[in-house]
């Protein structure tokens, strides 16, 4: 039920929640359908490009760096030292760009299974790809949740799981058997990134979600809220997992004197982003 309508509206159906989500439209500017899924490119009136898989909206000129660096910014600056990374999914590469502002990361590793999300971002969000040939990034179109399988153990500081929903090529990235693939791949003290859907209207995949991670054998959780306009509810969660230790804030004063050109993230940002209402807070309730 999403598409165009006669006033030239693309509109995201949401029926679980009885809501929807649309943007005014110009012109559609390409479409592909890949082997994985159906990629739509729109030229809106106020938001700049928009980019639609299977008629969900994706990503959006305007508001992208919400995401990007809520998905990035807070778990570089919990890990006290990140290094090596390993973004699973994020082919429209706004993600890659805001890690590799941290000039401490020596390699990271993108890996994204359908080559056609990178190659329309290229051609019409470029400013996401502006890093994709910093010596550090390696960009790979493949089964991310084999990635992880077959990874060395200990060998990552940081995943980065920015993923489609859980349907289709997203489907396999939200249960125990990845997290725990991820969980040994992971260095001790090491972060695993999800996001994690709209706590307003996605609370028992969140919940089920934490608890996964647990059951894989992850020490500590915590879940940071951000606005995210394009999608279902306008509001998003991200969620930090972490391997044998608890978490014990942030690196406050890195992330103050860092001066990394952010739009969205900043240290009080960061502070209030880890504050959950009561309805969720009792959702969490038992878990760590």
């Amino acid at each position: 039920m999403s598409g165009l309508d006669t006033q030239q509206w693309f509109t995201e159906v949401f029926e679980p929640s009885g809501s929807a989500f649309g943007l005014a439209i110009t012109a559609k500017l390409d479409e592909v359908q890949s082997p994985f899924q159906h990629i739509e490119i729109f030229d809106t009136t106020h938001f700049g490009k928009l980019m639609v898989i299977d008629g969900c909206t994706m990503v959006s000129t305007r508001e992208n760096f919400l995401y990007h660096e809520m998905m990035s910014h807070p778990a570089l600056f919990t890990h006290p030292s990140p290094k090596n990374v390993v973004i699973i999914g994020g082919g429209d590469c706004g993600t890659l760009r805001e890690v590799l502002k941290h000039p401490g990361v020596a390699t990271v590793h993108q890996i994204d299974i359908d080559e056609q999300v990178t190659r329309m971002a290229e051609k019409y969000f470029p400013e996401l790809c502006a890093s994709n040939h910093d010596p550090r990034a390696t960009i790979l179109f493949d089964d991310g949740i084999k990635f992880m399988r077959e990874a060395a153990p200990e060998s990552i500081d940081v995943v980065i799981v920015d993923s489609t929903d859980p349907v289709g090529p997203g489907e396999g990235l939200f249960n125990r058997a990845f997290y725990q693939s991820c969980l040994n791949a992971l260095r001790p003290g090491g972060i695993l990134v999800q996001q994690s859907e709209s706590p307003l209207i996605h609370l028992q995949l969140l919940t089920d979600m934490r608890q996964a991670m647990l059951d894989a054998g992850f020490a500590a959780l915590q879940t940071l809220n951000f606005p995210q306009m394009i999608y279902p509810s306008g509001w998003w969660t991200c969620t930090l997992a972490r391997k044998g230790e608890a978490f014990t804030g942030f690196r406050e004063a890195d992330a103050a004197a860092a001066n990394l050109d952010t739009d969205y993230y900043n240290v009080d940002i960061h502070k209030a982003a880890m504050a959950l209402p009561n309805f969720v807070q009792k959702a969490f309730a038992g878990q760590k």
